[in-house]
């Protein structure tokens, strides 16, 4: 508001005064040009505008419980396998394992009963456990990602990042002595590695961020596939015995 001296300034040059228009009336945007006022810019309306208020954003999920951990598994839905699963795999097992085995995904009868390593792959993996004195209660199994991915092809990297902090917790809760890692997907993943499985099968890791010592076998998928190889993850097994027993 101008004062009756400025008012009075500005009528003895010759500039009427502008008043009652909005100053995003285009009318009113003229008649400031006319007149040699500088209208204002819409930077400038903005910025003297009330800000609108931000849109909630979602809070993370609390993953500093198993309970926590399982329900947030469930209602995740950061990605597209969240869409077209029957039902979320978080895992099985002992949540005080000493060994904890982790594979790739949830096939087709994961998917439908929502326990990991079923059918064929999981009787397979449970004679490799009952070869070295473990039974499938003894230890907790988990997936990289806990939903199926379509027709059982690898997952996406996005979705393996969706699921990483969910197989985090799990990792941290159990505090497992051994991590098996079974098949490519998930010592490639856990290794930040991707040299091939016959590699990678050679030496005992440890998994980055930690102490936990992990070591790399064939999916039991694979054994199904290639029979030949069974002697070769005989041999893994014997040495996760080893390890297990030292530690």
């Amino acid at each position: 508001m101008l004062t009756p001296r400025q008012q009075h300034c500005l009528k003895g040059i010759g500039i009427q005064q502008w008043v009652g228009r909005s100053a995003r009336d285009p009318v009113a945007q003229a008649a400031l040009a006319v007149e040699g006022v500088a209208a204002p810019t819409k930077e400038a309306l903005q910025k003297d505008s009330p800000e609108a208020p931000l849109a909630d954003t979602p809070a993370p999920p609390k993953l500093d419980s198993w309970d926590n951990i399982t329900q947030s598994i469930h209602r995740c839905e950061a990605c597209e396998l969240s869409l077209n699963c029957t039902q979320k795999v978080p895992g099985i097992g002992s949540q005080q394992a000493d060994l904890m085995i982790i594979g790739e995904g949830p096939g087709h009868e994961e998917d439908l009963k929502g326990e990991p390593f079923v059918g064929r792959s999981g009787q397979l993996l449970d004679k490799m456990l009952l070869g070295i004195g473990l039974s499938r209660s003894q230890v907790f199994i988990t997936n990289i990602v806990k939903c199926r991915p379509p027709n059982n092809r690898d997952p996406h990297a996005n979705e393996v990042q969706a699921c990483a902090a969910f197989l985090q917790a799990q990792i941290k809760q159990i505090a497992p002595r051994v991590i098996l890692a079974v098949g490519r997907i998930s010592a490639h993943h856990l290794l930040n590695s991707s040299s091939p499985v016959g590699k990678l099968i050679d030496q005992i890791h440890q998994l980055p961020g930690s102490d936990i010592p992990l070591k790399v076998t064939y999916h039991p998928a694979y054994l199904l596939r290639n029979p030949s190889a069974k002697s070769i993850v005989w041999k893994d097994m014997k040495i996760l015995h080893k390890m297990l027993g030292n530690l």
